[in-house]
């Protein structure tokens, strides 16, 4: 089956007029007392930066965080957040800053997975009239829109159930971990008691300067 020309034509216009977007996911692991941060840089003003977050592991899954724009005003930030999901509006071009801070904690390392997205809305000339592509034009907009919610609530459970197995494999090491060393030193606790009863009793039995007889 043999496309319209009309047809094709209204495809690459609403193509060419979808949002388009670079982003950076990136895992990391920020130590404890240490301070992270990550740039992007936003070419035109009212550009949309979308910013996600979540930590994986350490501690009470929590990190504090910080966005500065160019003129190093802070314009988002939060203290102990496990996980967040942001859309912001870049009035000034430039680089931001997107800043991590671990200090709430003394020796736990956090694993944090974050995405910084910017997005743009670029314009093209329409590859024929008006009149012609409209009624192709509204149809398919509808349905690539659809099929762009679908995407975006597909990739955030994806976001969200891989946050989800983290956490709990993170849960369960440290509660094995626990176990392991509870059991240690109860163990060790039982076999010092053993040995300080023995050595009682000996020192009770064997006093200098003392005599029984049977």
């Amino acid at each position: 089956m043999r496309l319209r020309p009309t047809v094709l034509a209204a495809t690459y216009l609403i193509l060419s007029n979808i949002q388009y977007a670079y982003a950076s996911a990136l895992t990391t692991a920020i130590g404890a007392n240490v301070r992270m941060c990550f740039y992007a840089e936003v070419d035109k003003p009212k550009e949309k930066i979308g910013f996600y977050f979540a930590v994986q592991s350490g501690g009470s899954f929590d990190i504090d965080f910080d966005v500065k724009d160019p003129r190093d005003v802070v314009i988002l930030e939060g203290k102990q957040e496990r996980q967040g999901d942001y859309i912001l509006t870049a009035n000034h071009v430039g680089e931001y800053a997107f800043c991590f801070e671990n200090d709430m904690s003394t020796i736990t390392e956090k694993l944090i997975d974050f995405d910084i997205m910017v997005e743009s809305e670029p314009r093209k000339e329409t590859p024929g009239k008006p009149t012609q592509l409209s009624e192709h034009t509204s149809a398919l907009e509808e349905s690539i829109f659809k099929l762009s919610g679908m995407l975006t609530s597909i990739e955030r459970s994806q976001k969200y159930f891989h946050t989800r197995e983290n956490r709990g494999f993170s849960t369960v090491k440290s509660t094995h971990n626990r176990i392991f060393w509870y059991s240690f030193f109860e163990c060790v606790g039982i076999v010092g008691m053993a040995c300080a009863q023995v050595y009682i009793l000996q020192t009770f039995f064997n006093r200098t300067g003392r005599k029984y007889k049977v």
